[in-house]
């Protein structure tokens, strides 16, 4: 079972200052404290969650908070992330830019009820806490 979700933000800077942040893993470093408890920026980019106390992460906390094992031990044959970052066609000056987020994944059909795992609202906070970021310098 293949599936895509996707959402799309303007973000009131210019698309060369987003990518140097969105750009690097060390932009999980930025999400310590806020969202996350800890980051290892290794050869996998391995995270663990802080409790989840924002209610822009509520339908994210009716699901599990941390499970042992990846996406594989769930049933899915992928799960990628993808962030696009573009000029905003809409914005002669250059002060906005547009970032869009993509989710695809694959799931084994006997594992089907995992797909609902599958959704942007952490990465939509994680991207909301870069973007307040960025707006300060």
């Amino acid at each position: 079972m293949f599936g895509t979700l996707s959402e799309e933000a303007e973000v009131k800077i210019p698309a060369s200052k987003a990518w140097a942040l969105y750009g690097t893993l060390e932009i999980g470093k930025l999400f310590v404290g806020k969202i996350l408890e800890a980051v290892d920026l290794g050869r996998a980019f391995l995270i663990t969650k802080k409790s989840l106390r924002r209610s822009i992460m509520q339908t994210w906390s009716k699901k599990p908070k941390w499970w042992k094992g990846g996406f594989l031990d769930l049933g899915f044959n992928l799960y990628r992330i993808r962030i696009e970052i573009k000029e905003n066609p809409k914005d002669d000056s250059g002060t906005s830019c547009l970032l869009k987020l993509t989710i695809e994944y694959d799931v084994k059909e006997e594992f089907a009820a995992n797909a609902s795992l599958v959704t942007t609202e952490p990465l939509i906070a994680i991207m909301g806490v870069a973007n307040e970021y960025l707006l300060k310098f």
